[in-house]
């Protein structure tokens, strides 16, 4: 695991996108695509601003999600209405390029099966993403992957459903996918995630992002969710 601390959250934003940008050069240099999943979070919209600012070979990017609340298209407390407002309404991408995961579906188990089938299709059988972005939630939780939630537990699917958290479900990438990943890119900010970010970083087993593997892992944060670092 790499860590960078930086001065603040443009900086972190910023310096993500770079990450990102530099991947997918690399990518579809060696690979032909660039296949890359992104979380939510206030930064991370900050940094898919940035990204649309940046060289990127879009026209062979392929962009998943890493997951979403079960809510009406548009809403705003979905993570696809900010990811369009921040990145697809400024640059050119295939609407074939964009998956975005099906939680308006009525029949979300079935959902999410396609939403698995959608990704092995550009990412092989058992998916391997170029990069996932993740971010860290002051309870520990990454992804849609939440303490006590049964799709801490799937290891046979690519795609999860959650229990209501925060008020809504939630479909999720799983551990698994998260962890074949080629690199997995942590975006942390924030003096609330000094204590999480800590236990992150540890990896302890007893928080759901402890529990991603590190082997490929780049964490960016600004100062002060790094005060407890040593």
């Amino acid at each position: 695991m790499k860590i960078d601390v930086l001065p603040d959250t443009d900086a972190v934003a910023h310096r993500a996108a770079e990450i990102i940008a530099d991947a997918a050069r690399e990518a579809v240099a060696v690979r032909g695509q660039f296949t890359f999943a992104v979380s939510g979070g206030r930064t991370p919209w900050q940094m898919l601003r940035a990204l649309a600012a940046l060289a990127m070979p879009w026209e062979k990017t392929h962009l998943y999600q890493v997951d979403e609340r079960v809510a009406p298209h548009g809403d705003p407390d979905r993570n696809m209405t900010h990811i369009a407002d921040s990145l697809l309404a400024r640059v050119q991408v295939a609407p074939s390029h964009v998956h975005a995961m099906p939680v308006e579906t009525p029949d979300l188990a079935a959902a999410a099966s396609r939403y698995a089938q959608e990704l092995s299709a550009i990412a092989g059988t058992q998916p391997v993403l170029d990069l996932v972005h993740l971010g860290l939630g002051p309870d520990g939780h990454t992804a849609s992957l939440v303490p006590g939630d049964p799709a801490l537990a799937v290891v046979d699917a690519a795609v999860a459903l959650t229990e209501p958290y925060q008020g809504h479900r939630r479909m999720t990438l799983t551990f698994p996918v998260l962890d074949r990943a080629r690199c997995v890119l942590w975006v942390i900010t924030g003096a609330e995630k000094v204590p999480m970010l800590a236990r992150l970083v540890r990896r302890d087993l007893t928080i759901p992002a402890g529990r991603v593997a590190q082997d490929r892992a780049v964490i960016l944060t600004d100062a002060a969710a790094a005060a407890g670092l040593r």
